[in-house]
């Protein structure tokens, strides 16, 4: 295992006291793990009401039962599911203020394209920019009645930057997502609606520890282009969720909004 060093204390934001979110619904999917969860408890701290959404029932439900919310099974490629779980949100708790719409997946067989095939390049598709789609097309019409709505759509750093060690579906569904999220942000923000495209930075999730787990050498060829010398935490990510659902965010729109350490900035990283 690789050894990915821990921010110092006090570096993630879930001891959060800002209460930005009171009375505000946010839906999250992927919501059972990783960024999903940390935003699950960071957007409940500040008081809002979570939908969590998950493929799996019982990390899914979990993340609900914890900060009191709703949680409602979702395949995000399914559009009938998809708008099923929007419609679930508004009907439970009379609006749609935030959209997180988060669900992605990197799987091994996602690498080069000289040996990704194209099952591996379409699922990646469907799973990281599709589902993005069939959020936002559900989510508009509720934030368009309201005259207000915070739309955050994980893309990630490799939307900006190129990488030998490619992954070529999934980068390619990030810059999807990151162009989706510019097009969405300026068409509907005269009315009310903000969308915004969040990059992170690698993170320390389980998906991220045991990809790296069976390549070291991989995993050390992309830390020591991170000026900070570490991943990210879910809980940083969180944080700049939070922040992008809130009227603090009020001006931020049509952005690539980066939570990286710095790696897109970096030519030479410190020793």
């Amino acid at each position: 295992m690789t050894n990915i060093p821990t921010p110092a204390p006090g570096a993630a934001a879930g001891a959060s006291v800002c209460r930005r979110l009171v009375g505000r619904t946010a839906v999250v999917t992927g919501a059972g793990s990783g960024i999903g969860l940390a935003a699950v408890r960071r957007l409940a701290s500040e008081g809002a009401r979570v939908v969590c959404a998950d493929i799996d029932a019982a990390t899914g439900k979990a993340a609900a039962d914890e900060v009191d919310g709703l949680f409602v099974r979702t395949d995000v490629t399914d559009p009938e599911q998809v708008e099923a779980l929007f419609r679930a949100a508004f009907d439970t708790y009379g609006s749609v203020d935030v959209a997180f719409n988060n669900a992605g997946i990197s799987p091994p067989d996602d690498d080069s394209i000289l040996d990704t095939g194209l099952d591996a390049w379409r699922r990646v598709q469907e799973v990281n920019l599709t589902s993005v789609y069939l959020c936002c097309k559900a989510a508009l019409p509720y934030m368009r009645r309201q005259g207000r709505g915070s739309i955050i759509n994980t893309a990630s750093f490799v939307a900006r930057m190129g990488a030998a060690t490619s992954q070529i579906s999934y980068t390619a569904s990030k810059g999807g997502v990151l162009a989706l999220s510019r097009e969405l942000g300026v068409q509907f923000a005269r009315e009310g609606i903000r969308v915004n495209a969040l990059c992170p930075g690698p993170v320390n999730t389980p998906l991220l520890r045991e990809l790296f787990a069976k390549d070291p050498e991989r995993a050390q060829r992309r830390l020591v282009h991170i000026p900070l010398g570490r991943f990210a935490e879910a809980d940083e990510i969180a944080a700049a969720v939070a922040f992008l659902a809130s009227d603090d965010a009020s001006f931020v729109n049509a952005s690539d909004f980066l939570v990286d350490g710095g790696i897109s900035g970096a030519y030479v990283t410190p020793l």
